[in-house]
């Protein structure tokens, strides 16, 4: 009786004492095409105890590091059905615990889910600034920062809850897909607004909604055929990510040992003549103090991060991912890490974060380019962001005497390096972002020059993409005013917000103009097969004129861009190979028939869109 008793006190011991507070994936689905699923789980002296699972569980691996409060479990799930697995942990041949795991069943044809592609237009929302649904959510007590709405570098509420109310809004203007800054959890004592020092990377931040939300906010959208494209950040965390308080193993991050600033140049990485001490200071440096930069070069790591992508794809059902800072991860790491989830999800689509002001540079981090392939470097990244044309369209259209390489020819030159990428429709082109200064705010609230930049982003190759609050003119200048002032929040997100911009009769008659000629274009756009995937013909600009074509079999459509503040007359003999000998169209933005017979006039600081017939 006393040898059972003392054995009962072992048996409790052992549960008593051993506590899982963390199962990461916290569940996982059946019918994956990746069959090996790599399970951790976390708490106190947990690697003191062997794993055992049922009959029909296959244990590849269980692999303990340095840090005894982790155990990763690597399991087989080829065969296994949707349903709940013991896990039995047990010390010494007595038994501890036991923990339950589910296999969900997958979606059907989850697999082959479609991405978001250059038929699609993008809006680019930042969720704190965008709309407020449910103002009980603004703090949290458990997260370090709370809302302060007069704090232009705070938290002002706004919500997942915000953004399902104003989906309606976002279809009407004619975009399709929505790219929002990060919703994970980001509890960073300042400026967690920002989202990309998360902190728990399988949960929603309390301050946007839950996890329920997110999912439900994908259900909405889906159902008004919009697709949802999470921002997603594989280069960092933040430094209070709970595992940066307790590292699974000390290559967990990158270290210096402790702390050294990237140098951020991100061309280290495929210099020929470059020192290996830059391309570790570009590559292995934090990219802030508050952001330990993560070693995909970590087998752990590396797949930590793509489980954690896959689960959001299949959890919420997601159409895409903008990934942050794609070109200062480990190069080989996140090839792999794009691979794995190309692989699962075939055509599904990543656009990256590749911040250079050259063509080359930018090509070589995009799947099977020409310039990655001299050095035998192929990222699997499917998108990149065309931040040489942003640069123009930061100048353009202010530079209205044109010159040998001023005005007009600057968007011509950047096109004529397409034969770089090797795949020209699947850029992402916009005028500006969360990260740059406003479009209105550079043009000084010029009507007339917003409409010629957003002519040539809505009509030109490759997928364009809309920063929120542009549509209605909104202002920001970050080198000035800071962040705070480009992330402005939305005029009628809140409640008791004077105006609101997201109806006609709330608009200003400036906010109506701005948002009228956007929704007509991009309405157009939509659904028009030839500014999705149609060639590009275009022609040098003269007098500051840029006349372009979008064609295929079917259709062809004419754009015309004047950047001069004269009035122009043009040679239509010279546009004969793009009129492929159409003698008239329809001018898409006034609606008005045009003549394409010997001449046409455009006023200054003007474009046509114009359907040939």
């Amino acid at each position: 009786m006393k040898q059972l008793f003392i054995l009962f006190l072992v048996v409790f011991s052992l549960s008593a004492t051993a506590q899982i507070d963390r199962v990461e994936p916290p569940f996982w689905w059946s019918d994956m095409q990746q069959d090996n699923l790599q399970i951790m789980f976390y708490g106190k002296d947990i690697a003191q105890f062997e794993v055992s699972a049922p009959k029909e569980v296959v244990i590849e691996n269980v692999l303990k590091t340095e840090n005894p409060n982790y155990l990763f479990v690597t399991i087989s799930t080829q065969g296994l059905s949707s349903g709940s697995y013991n896990f039995n942990f047990s010390k010494k041949g007595a038994k501890g615990f036991t923990k339950a795991y589910e296999l969900k069943k997958r979606r059907e044809k989850s697999a082959f889910r479609k991405g978001f592609d250059a038929s699609d237009v993008m809006y680019l929302i930042m969720p704190d600034r965008f709309a407020n649904g449910d103002p009980n959510n603004d703090s949290n007590p458990a997260l370090a920062e709370k809302a302060d709405r007069s704090n232009p570098g705070g938290r002002h509420g706004g919500d997942i809850q915000g953004v399902i109310d104003h989906l309606d809004y976002i279809k009407d203007l004619g975009a399709t897909a929505l790219w929002s800054t990060p919703l994970l959890e980001d509890n960073d004592a300042t400026y967690s607004y920002h989202t990309y020092a998360q902190s728990d990377v399988y949960k929603i931040d309390p301050r946007y909604g839950s996890n329920e939300d997110y999912k439900r906010l994908s259900e909405e959208m889906h159902k008004k055929d919009l697709k949802l494209v999470m921002d997603y950040v594989t280069n960092h965390w933040g430094a209070t990510h709970w595992m940066i308080k307790d590292l699974p193993t000390y290559d967990w991050i990158h270290q210096f040992p402790g702390y050294a600033n990237s140098n951020y140049r991100m061309t280290t990485q495929y210099d020929p003549n470059g020192s290996q001490r830059d391309l570790k200071y570009c590559v292995d440096g934090w990219f802030v103090s508050s952001m330990p930069d993560l070693n995909q070069g970590n087998p752990l790591v590396l797949n930590y991060l793509t489980q954690n992508a896959i689960w959001w794809i299949e959890y919420a059902n997601l159409d895409g991912f903008r990934v942050d800072t794609y070109s200062f991860n480990d190069k080989q790491g996140i090839a792999a890490w794009t691979k794995g989830i190309m692989d699962e999800y075939p055509n599904f689509n990543i656009v990256g974060e590749v911040w250079m002001h050259d063509q080359a540079q930018i090509s070589y981090w995009q799947k099977d380019s020409p310039v990655g392939a001299i050095q035998s470097y192929n990222s699997n990244l499917p998108s990149v962001m065309d931040f040489t044309l942003h640069d123009a369209l930061m100048t353009v259209f202010d530079e209205e005497d044109s010159s040998w390489d001023k005005g007009m020819i600057k968007v011509y030159e950047n096109f004529v390096n397409d034969f770089l990428y090797a795949d020209i429709d699947n850029l992402l082109v916009f005028a500006g972002n969360h990260d740059t200064n406003r479009i209105n705010e550079i043009y000084k609230s010029d009507l007339d020059k917003y409409k010629l930049a957003m002519t040539l982003v809505f009509t030109t190759r490759g997928i364009p993409q809309i920063y929120y609050g542009d549509e209605i003119g909104m202002i920001g200048n970050r080198d000035t005013s800071g962040d705070g002032d480009i992330r402005k929040d939305f005029p009628g997100g809140w409640s008791g917000d004077q105006q609101s911009a997201f109806t006609v009769a709330g608009r200003t008659e400036t906010q109506n103009n701005y948002h009228s000629f956007t929704k007509k274009l991009l309405n157009y756009r939509k659904n028009k097969e030839v500014l999705h995937f149609g060639k590009l013909l275009q022609f040098l600009p003269e007098n500051n004129v840029y006349v372009y074509f979008r064609y295929n079999e079917k259709e062809r459509v004419m754009v015309v861009i004047n950047n001069n503040p004269e009035a122009q007359e043009l040679d239509l003999a010279r546009f004969a190979e793009g009129l492929a000998g159409n003698t008239s169209g329809k001018d898409v933005l006034s609606g008005e028939q045009v003549s394409l017979v010997k001449t046409m006039n455009i006023k200054g600081k003007s474009s046509l869109v114009i359907e040939l017939k």
